[in-house]
């Protein structure tokens, strides 16, 4: 089968390798119908990922349907379309049981499809802990559709529910990204008072307003005054970065009002500085960490009513043979892009 495989730094590459098999009783074959490019592949490309095993295939963002189960899979049988869970998760371990699945304590555990072990930009994949990664899609709802359910939808997800946002807030979203996107829909439900997103790029500035026009929209250099200029406490009540830009930290925290939620959704490529002196009095509450992507089910089933959409962030569609062209595309920023589907040839 075909599969895109990171050989090392810098080295992307469409390869053939053997279809996957069954090794437990709890995995089960997925055929992927649908997947995406993230911009944690390109952390990975860059080197940013240490623990990224070379010669895995590459890729966490995807649905598909199940071919195969092993005897221990009780959830999904073949067949089912289901989305693929961007973490591993046994589903018994301490952290698992109290819905910290990131850290599940398995050798597999937290974010092991496309980074330890083999992911899914390629036509099959194989799912550990099938039961826990796997989750059945609605027949109203389509591969497009539910295609950022397991990963970046479920970070949105998650963000919003640490950030613990309540009617009265001003929520100040910095990047406009996919994820900051999927941040911006699920903290939409929680009807915060104002949401302000944060953004540089002047695409991203218009798909926002287009898209979310009850959004103030602002950009890096008018932040700080642009925030204090619409909220009642001297900054916002909650922030998000989304962007993990060299700056955005310390923008993040400039803008809270004391006492705020700062909720750090980012991956940085690069250590950030906490000056504790800077911000003594602030009594801030950071919260930040990767995504607990066990909300799938829950994310679906809004999606199946209506109550998000995320088709809008899909700009370019591709087969899985043209994948070198959408990573340029993707990693460049060209032709107004958004989110790629990749697509089985």
């Amino acid at each position: 089968m075909l599969a895109y495989t990171y050989i090392g730094r810098g080295d992307f590459r469409l390869q053939e390798k053997p279809l996957p098999q069954l090794q437990d009783a709890r995995d089960a074959i997925v055929r992927m119908t649908l997947g995406s490019i993230c911009t944690s592949d390109l952390h990975i490309k860059h080197g940013s990922v240490p623990r990224a095993v070379p010669g895995i295939t590459v890729g966490h963002e995807m649905v598909g349907v199940v071919e195969s189960v092993g005897s221990g899979v009780t959830n999904v049988q073949h067949g089912d379309r289901v989305v693929v869970n961007v973490e591993t998760f046994c589903g018994e371990c301490f952290f698992c049981r109290h819905g910290f699945v990131n850290n599940c304590t398995d050798s597999h555990g937290g974010w092991a499809l496309g980074c330890r072990i083999d992911g899914g930009q390629a036509e099959y994949v194989r799912v550990p802990y099938a039961d826990c990664g796997l989750t059945r899609i609605p027949d109203n709802v389509s591969d497009e559709q539910a295609l950022f359910v397991g990963d970046i939808l479920a970070t949105g997800y998650w963000a919003a529910r640490i950030s613990e946002i309540t009617c009265d807030d001003t929520l100040l979203i910095i990047g406009a990204g996919p994820t900051g996107v999927c941040a911006l829909l699920c903290a939409m439900l929680h009807a915060p008072r104002r949401i302000i997103v944060c953004e540089k790029s002047p695409e991203r500035m218009r798909f926002v307003r287009e898209y979310y026009p009850e959004v103030l929209v602002t950009t890096p250099d008018e932040c700080i005054d642009f925030v204090h200029a619409h909220s009642e406490h001297g900054g916002a009540d909650v922030v998000m970065d989304v962007a993990g830009a060299d700056d955005t930290f310390r923008l993040a925290w400039q803008c809270a009002r004391p006492n705020a939620i700062v909720t750090i959704v980012a991956l940085y490529d690069k250590p950030q500085c906490l000056p504790l002196p800077d911000m003594y009095g602030k009594n801030l509450t950071f919260k930040t960490g990767g995504v607990d992507g066990c909300d799938c089910e829950a994310i679906l089933r809004l999606i199946a009513e209506g109550k998000i959409d995320t088709t809008p962030l899909i700009t370019h569609r591709f087969p899985l043979s043209r994948i070198d062209e959408a990573y340029s595309i993707f990693e460049n920023r060209l032709d107004g892009v958004i989110k790629i589907a990749i697509t089985n040839d």
